[in-house]
């Protein structure tokens, strides 16, 4: 609902204390505990939404750049959205926490979006969530309509567990840590996108992927190391920069892999989405273990 796992962290805690002081009037003849509370959380996203800007990805909000010198200026006013991390909580890899649905999906109005989650994500029946909106089924069908109508079709991603996409973020990874530019841009998919929120940038093609990834290891050199991760039941890297000190987290990866190439890749910098995932800041060049 939100696009951002710190205010949905937030947002749970007000939960939480509005189902705790309403629990006398809770009638189980009427709905299930679990029924009652995704109202709750559905009216709390609702209000949460109220008069906020949508959180986007930078694909979303500007053109393509062509350019692999532009200028890397982090644009930290707008509401970017965040990845989720999977390691935190006991859920399945699913597809529709995935980046480029939640991503679609904050494009939709709230109520659009919260019917929705709760009719195709928590598969709540029209009749519950009509009770749990305060609307009639006719209203969610018609909604649930033309939110899926407003979706773009996913296709086929492979799962982080598949063995293809396990050996293309293995052989990604190595291409990375050598700086070989050349194999990264073999492994990627002929229109791979690669975008870098807090930065309003992004670039399409294997061709202009490989011209800003000759920019990166120009700039901060070529011993980097990479961690692996999932995030919004995607494949994920911590990468982490070389420095004086040793290694530096840089960005955390999100990856969209199809037929066992990198179709999309999403680079993370900010800190705030670093905490999220409990990566450290500073790791040993000498310790350094990369959970391969």
């Amino acid at each position: 609902m939100l696009g951002s796992f710190h205010d949905a962290e937030d947002l749970v805690q007000e939960i939480m204390l509005r189902a705790w002081k309403a629990r006398e009037r809770y009638d189980e003849a009427r709905a299930s505990v679990r029924t009652w509370l995704y109202r709750i959380a559905t009216n709390v996203c609702l209000t949460a939404l109220e008069g906020r800007a949508r959180r986007a990805l930078p694909s979303g909000l500007c053109a393509r750049s062509d350019d692999p010198g532009a200028p890397l200026t982090p644009a930290l006013d707008i509401p970017w959205l965040q990845p989720f991390p999977d390691a935190r909580f006991d859920v399945e890899a699913r597809a529709d926490l995935r980046l480029a649905l939640v991503a679609a999906m904050q494009v939709l109005p709230p109520r659009q979006r919260a019917v929705l989650v709760l009719r195709d994500v928590l598969e709540f029946s029209a009749a519950e969530v009509a009770e749990q909106l305060g609307t009639t089924v006719a209203s969610v069908t018609s909604a649930l309509q033309r939110a899926r109508t407003a979706l773009p079709n996913a296709g086929e991603v492979s799962e982080p567990d598949d063995p293809g996409t396990r050996e293309a973020l293995h052989r990604y990874l190595r291409a990375f840590e050598a700086a070989d530019v050349p194999g990264l841009v073999r492994l990627l998919t002929e229109d791979a996108v690669l975008e870098m929120p807090p930065v309003p940038l992004w670039y399409r093609g294997s061709r202009d992927y490989g011209r800003f990834m000759d920019r990166v290891f120009a700039m901060r050199g070529t011993a980097w190391r990479m961690r692996n991760l999932t995030a919004n039941g995607q494949p994920a890297l911590a990468a982490y920069a070389p420095d004086a000190d040793g290694l530096r987290l840089h960005t955390l990866q999100v990856f969209t892999v199809v037929g066992g190439r990198v179709a999309h890749n999403v680079v993370f910098a900010d800190p705030r989405v670093f905490s999220a995932f409990d990566l450290p800041e500073r790791i040993s060049s000498e310790n350094f273990r990369g959970d391969r």
